[in-house]
């Protein structure tokens, strides 16, 4: 289903990114990889960039060829960095790159954006996370921070909410949905990848442990890539706007106790 496209995917240096990478150039895509750090496997074309700031996207978005066929917006901080940096990458930059390389994605292209059940928290705290995907471009990340009195602490499931509510406003968005651009996220439970202990840091062992209690094991990165390139593939043409929870039932789970059935 990927044979003769041209997928662009952001941190492939390591983790889903990479297994995400791997896996679609077996499946006959060309894949353009991106990350802050240089990949230990080589890539058919591979930027070095930084989705931090609006300069460093418009740098990666300078490299890209005219057409690409689907973005995968993998790439994401822990949360350790504290909470602008990592506000920064995993929503405004992410939505920043989404936004200025609409105009190369051909007609019924595909993003997929890397959510987490961090983020099942953002209907409790939907005026908020309305508040700040209503942030047009690529804003002062720091000055909003202070301006919301956010914490450190709140980041990394906080830039997952938005990430979540922005998705299922682009799939209706002009830029997006004129030219039939699909709009789908999906949500990792536990994964074991480099980063779980920084996970484990910032989320405590209480929630990680228990998490992975309740469905049986972590997942790991092939675990989740199949269905980052499902959602890619023409396969999936006739979703858009969705979530695809990728945790072996854990959001199950969790609706099971919050809405009490």
């Amino acid at each position: 289903m990927l044979f003769g496209k041209t997928i662009l995917i952001t941190g492939v240096a390591s983790g889903i990114g990479a297994c995400a990478a791997e896996l679609a150039g077996q499946m006959g895509a060309d894949v353009i990889g991106v990350d802050v750090r240089e990949p230990s496997s080589g890539f058919s074309s591979f930027i070095k960039g930084d989705l931090s700031t609006a300069v460093g996207v418009e740098e990666i978005v300078k490299q890209l060829p005219n057409r690409i066929d689907a973005l995968a917006n993998v790439a994401g901080l822990s949360g350790n960095t504290g909470v602008t940096a990592t506000l920064a990458v995993n929503f405004y930059g992410l939505r920043a790159l989404s936004e200025t390389v609409a105009s190369r994605l051909r007609e019924g292209g595909a993003i997929v954006n890397v959510a987490s059940i961090a983020g099942y928290g953002w209907r409790a705290n939907l005026e908020r996370a309305k508040t700040l995907t209503a942030v047009a471009g690529f804003p002062d990340v720091a000055s909003l921070v202070s301006e919301h009195g956010l914490k450190n602490e709140e980041g990394y499931p906080l830039s997952k909410e938005l990430l979540l509510l922005w998705t299922m406003r682009a799939a209706h968005e002009p830029l997006f949905k004129a030219r039939g651009v699909r709009v789908n996220a999906v949500s990792p439970g536990p994964v074991e990848t480099p980063i779980l202990k920084q996970f484990r840091a910032v989320l405590g062992d209480a929630r990680v442990d228990s998490d992975i209690t309740r469905v049986g094991r972590a997942g790991n990165s092939a675990d989740i890539a199949p269905a980052i390139l499902f959602l890619c593939s023409d396969g999936a043409r006739w979703i858009n706007g969705a979530n695809v929870p990728v945790d072996g039932g854990l959001e199950a789970s969790i609706n099971a106790d919050v809405l009490g059935f």
